[in-house]
């Protein structure tokens, strides 16, 4: 019984020898070293629309995410960032289509990203929210330059038909 158990063990050991090594040669080693390792920098402006839109869009993520789901931030976040008559608009989305009306969702996502997408008289953004299983959705958000309030989110800019 004990050499057997010591051949399993030592049947382990080079597994895990094996495995080693096949991760340095294919650079595994070293992806995982570099992501789980150096620090991170995000920067922006609140004078930047797309900063702005950023900045919106993981307070809220990150609010809905909360155990509450997002409740009095989240209602807060969309006052302060969001148009109030396009608020109404965005309600009326909401009873329609029983979704959020920012994340033109049911659920939250779990990771998300923005993308300036151009324009002369606002700020349009190209926001990409990606879901548990991988699977992406794009959504477009148009803001006001001299507001910075956002009055407009869908899958087209305001001037798509």
């Amino acid at each position: 019984m004990t050499s057997e158990t010591g051949h399993s063990s030592a049947r382990t050991r080079r597994r895990a020898a094996l495995t080693a090594v096949l991760a340095l040669s294919l650079g595994l080693g070293a992806a995982a070293q570099a992501t789980a390792g150096g620090p991170r920098t995000i920067s922006g402006k609140p004078s930047d629309p797309i900063t702005r839109i950023a900045d919106f869009y993981g307070a809220y993520v990150d609010a809905q995410s909360d155990p509450d789901h997002g409740g009095r931030l989240a209602r807060e976040l969309r006052a302060n960032y969001i148009d109030a008559a396009y608020l109404k608009e965005l309600k009326a989305w909401e009873d329609h289509n029983h979704a959020d009306g920012v994340l033109r969702a049911q659920n939250v996502p779990v990771a998300w990203a923005v993308t300036d997408n151009g324009t002369a008289e606002h700020t349009e953004a190209r926001i990409t929210l990606t879901w548990g299983g991988g699977k992406t959705t794009k959504l477009v958000v148009d803001m006001a330059r001299g507001s910075h309030k956002i009055f407009h989110i869908g899958t087209k800019g305001v001037g798509v038909k």
